[in-house]
């Protein structure tokens, strides 16, 4: 049988290990205590039935009376102590009889049993409370005990908490985020300021080395512009001819990628501004794909509240992929606001699917910079729309983009 998922927290085995520790402890405590109390009443009872013993043992040698609680081989006497006395030796027992405690005291007289005995009700009486008493405060001792170490485990669980959520606002991609734990800088700090405090200078430099990296990134590319623009220039005025078109397809590839690298510079930097506005997402569909040989399937059209140009964007960039580095046919569906984009090529790398996609990166000799999807979920993350990549049961890598519906399409009347 499984435990329940809030059993292995911290503040869960930290008041467990409380609780146990203090009833141990308590249990401890109370036994040495009992043992004591015990001990030392049972010690003062049978000192005053021996001298009882001894006043009853003068009187009997000297033909007196035998005094109050004094016998001569009485028939309750416990067998075990008479046999004690006819041996010869002095000994005490206590005796329970009808809710009533006995010290009995015996001890030989002329090959009899000479006895006297005490009322032993009261002391067992306050070795009884003194029981109840130990367990009553032990109890409340380990409660008090319990709340106290809770809400300290809390606090300390409660910042962790916080350390934990700043961590993932940060893998997130917030890296602002900060703990900004009051401790850290204090002289007493403790275990859980030193993990705030490191988390804290960990996202600083991590941030600090993004934005050297985008500024490298946009200034790189922006350096890049005017030379390729001269360049492409040049190129056009080149003769007719096999190394003339060589050079313009690679001038060509140079001004995209450096436009790849300008928006995704711009994208990292987080300042992109929306233009929403609301379109039915069929025509634009087939709009985007009328330019390649892409067959387009309408489910189900919807009105989508976006930003067209960025759509567009992501649209081209998931066709224009599936051309590149898949097989024909390539379908886009519309189905509702999800729009789907399959081909039926190898299928996307595990890492991809996994990991989403990565800057240069492509896998089996594939043509490209790997740059296109990662600019499709950039765009797609900008416009609020959430892009997955899988691949087909049957072969062939999916795209599947899910926007944010319009919702009050009954108050179109027309087409965009």
């Amino acid at each position: 049988m499984r435990r329940p998922a809030w059993t292995a927290t911290l503040a869960w085995k930290a008041a467990v290990f409380i609780t146990v520790m203090c009833c141990a402890l308590a249990a401890l405590l109370g036994v040495l205590v009992h043992v004591s109390v015990t001990r030392q009443t049972v010690a003062d009872a049978r000192a005053r039935a021996l001298d009882r013993l001894t006043d009853v043992t003068a009187a009997y040698k000297a033909g007196q009376p035998l005094p109050p609680g004094g016998g001569l081989d009485p028939p309750d006497l416990p067998a075990p102590l008479r046999e004690l006395a006819l041996s010869g030796e002095r000994g005490t027992l206590v005796v329970g009889h009808g809710g009533r405690s006995t010290m009995w005291a015996a001890g030989p007289a002329d090959g009899r049993a000479l006895t006297a005995q005490i009322d032993y009700t009261l002391s067992a009486h306050t070795i009884g409370h003194l029981d109840r008493s130990i367990l009553w405060s032990s109890a409340l001792a380990i409660t008090a005990t319990l709340m106290v170490g809770a809400f300290a485990v809390t606090r300390v669980t409660r910042r962790l908490h916080q350390t934990a959520q700043v961590a993932r606002r940060i893998s997130a991609g917030d890296l602002d985020a900060r703990v900004n734990d009051p401790r850290t800088d204090s002289r007493h700090r403790d275990e859980v300021a030193t993990v705030s405090g490191a988390l804290d200078h960990m996202a600083a430099t991590l941030q600090d080395k993004l934005l050297s990296e985008q500024r490298f990134t946009a200034d790189v590319a922006h350096e890049l512009r005017t030379p390729l623009t001269g360049l492409h220039a040049a190129a056009e005025l080149l003769p007719p001819g096999r190394p003339s078109e060589l050079v313009r397809d690679r001038v060509r590839e140079m001004r995209s990628l450096t436009e790849d690298l300008l928006e995704i510079s711009r994208l990292d930097a987080g300042g992109e501004r929306v233009e929403l506005d609301v379109h039915r997402l069929g025509p634009l569909a087939e709009r985007v794909a009328r330019a390649s040989a892409t067959e387009v399937r309408i489910v189900r059209d919807t009105y989508v509240e976006t930003d067209k140009r960025r759509l567009e964007r992501v649209l081209g960039n998931l066709i224009a992929n599936a051309h590149r580095h898949g097989a024909p046919p390539v379908t886009l569906t519309v189905d509702g606001p999800e729009v789907t984009v399959r081909d039926h090529g190898p299928g996307y790398p595990g890492y991809l699917v996994d990991h989403g996609p990565q800057r240069f990166r492509t896998e089996g000799g594939a043509k490209g910079h790997g740059l296109g999807l990662t600019i499709a979920l950039g765009q797609a993350a900008v416009i609020r729309a959430r892009l997955a990549f899988g691949n087909a049961p049957d072969g062939g890598a999916v795209a599947r983009l899910t926007l944010p519906e319009y919702a009050h399409i009954e108050d179109l009347d027309g087409p965009e």
